[in-house]
């Protein structure tokens, strides 16, 4: 059983989207490993920018410059 865990800032992604990446990641490992669609699992993390940190600062610093 196939384990995806999607992390991503919590920046207002839609429902949609989030259906878009479950069914993307799910597809993927169908095509490439030929796992079986029914038995995979796709978990997406959401992470406030506050908990999120690259070259030491958090994201929120980072937006705030427009980065």
């Amino acid at each position: 059983m196939p384990y995806v865990n999607i992390k991503i800032t919590k920046e207002g992604v839609t429902p949609e989207q989030k259906a878009k990446l479950i069914q993307g990641a799910t597809q993927l490992l169908v095509d490439v490993l030929g796992k079986n669609p029914k038995t995979t699992v796709v978990v997406i993390d959401e992470v406030e920018t506050d908990n999120w940190g690259i070259g030491g600062e958090s994201v929120t610093t980072r937006r705030k410059r427009g980065e």
